[in-house]
């Protein structure tokens, strides 16, 4: 009874709530398409010679379907976590930690193996 609609009848207050509700998808929808045209995809930066030798290296060892690319910067906090920066290329050894948690993944690095948040990768 302390709702502003509970003097509605009961048909015109869920014609109210689906408006309501279509207008709001119609806000994010649109807000969606905003954001896309604001924020272009990530283009992929040319590697340094350095950074490519390591990548040749990690495809001679794991093969190509293994590379993946770090998405945003990763800051190990545990043991065995390797720190990385977002771009970097990487291997995957197993899509698990020792426990079995598929969130953390082995990866090689190119020189140190260690376990990364696995949505922080993404295939290269």
């Amino acid at each position: 009874s302390q709702m502003p609609h509970s003097h509605m009848p009961l048909p015109s207050f869920w014609k109210l709530m689906e408006d309501t509700l279509q207008q709001s998808g119609a806000q994010i929808q649109t807000f969606c398409q905003k954001f896309e045209m604001v924020m272009p995809s990530p283009v992929s930066q040319p590697l340094n010679p350095a950074e490519e030798r390591k990548v040749l290296s990690l495809v001679s060892r794991h093969g190509p379907d293994k590379l993946y690319q770090v998405t945003s910067n990763i800051s190990g906090n545990k043991d065995l976590d390797l720190t990385l920066q977002r771009g970097q290329i990487v291997a995957l050894l197993q899509s698990m930690d020792t426990k079995g948690n598929t969130s953390r993944w082995l990866v090689d690095a190119g020189g140190p193996r260690g376990f990364v948040p696995a949505a922080k990768l993404q295939p290269y």
